[in-house]
């Protein structure tokens, strides 16, 4: 019987091996390290991942919406809601995010009178997201075998009806897992925020940099506190897809 090495221990050696990696060229540098003068201004980087945290969870159920949204009207069969999906999702994925929310918050903003960076903010990640997860509501729309529209279609249902309770209710399982790690991107994009001087975890390390001038104690808790945030969905974006890897393979055929 062939014997495997446990993947927790696995992952343990190698995240040994990446600390000692880390430590060995950290520690070769010439530099006079200072946590203290980094922990003074503690509350700084608690405020900046309570305003991530808000954010994000923001954008990520607005572009939860719009995603929802626009992908169900391009497979909906309209041609007017099918080509204004498409220039939705064309625009806001064919240009780059620090861009978009350059845009809204120097132009759209001063048009309606909105002068929040926090709202705009939140908007111009919702907006952003929503266009990804829509392209991964069509794909998995798409994805579901041609026949199951042929039967639902002859048993007397309309277009719509077999769409929302045939079709989609099926593409759910596979929509899921990106949808989950298209998550995880916005929590990391929320960084780019910092332009506008939204106060969150980037601008939180700035404004400490600026301040004490240690950079490293500054940069080094940031990368840890969005781990920290990303890692959970990042993980739980693998146990899905696991998942429904091992739903497929044990579904009869």
């Amino acid at each position: 019987m062939r014997w495997s090495t446990p993947r927790w221990l696995v992952r343990a050696i190698l995240l040994a091996a990446l600390t000692a990696g880390l430590w060995v060229v950290l520690s070769r540098i010439r530099y006079h390290w200072d946590w203290g003068a980094v922990w003074a201004y503690r509350d700084i980087f608690i405020a900046g991942l309570g305003v991530t945290v808000y954010v994000s969870a923001g954008a990520i159920a607005l572009g939860l919406l719009f995603g929802l949204a626009s992908g169900l009207a391009s497979v909906s069969g309209n041609v007017w809601l099918t080509e204004m999906a498409a220039l939705y999702v064309g625009a806001f994925r064919g240009t780059p995010l620090l861009v978009q929310i350059l845009i809204f918050y120097f132009c759209v903003g001063v048009v309606i009178h909105v002068d929040s960076p926090y709202l705009i903010g939140t908007v111009t990640l919702a907006f952003f997201s929503g266009a990804y997860i829509s392209e991964m509501v069509r794909a998995g729309v798409e994805s579901i075998d041609v026949g199951q529209w042929e039967t639902a279609l002859s048993s007397g249902l309309t277009h719509r009806q077999t769409l929302l309770y045939v079709i989609f209710p099926q593409a759910i399982r596979r929509i899921v897992p990106p949808v989950t790690g298209q998550f995880v991107s916005c929590i990391k994009d929320s960084s780019l925020l910092s332009i506008i001087s939204v106060r969150e975890l980037t601008k939180a390390a700035e404004v400490v940099n600026a301040t004490t001038y240690k950079t490293f104690e500054a940069y080094l808790p940031l990368a840890l506190l969005y781990l920290l945030l990303t890692w959970p969905l990042s993980h739980l974006t693998g146990r899905l897809e696991k998942g429904i890897r091992n739903g497929t393979k044990s579904r009869p055929r």
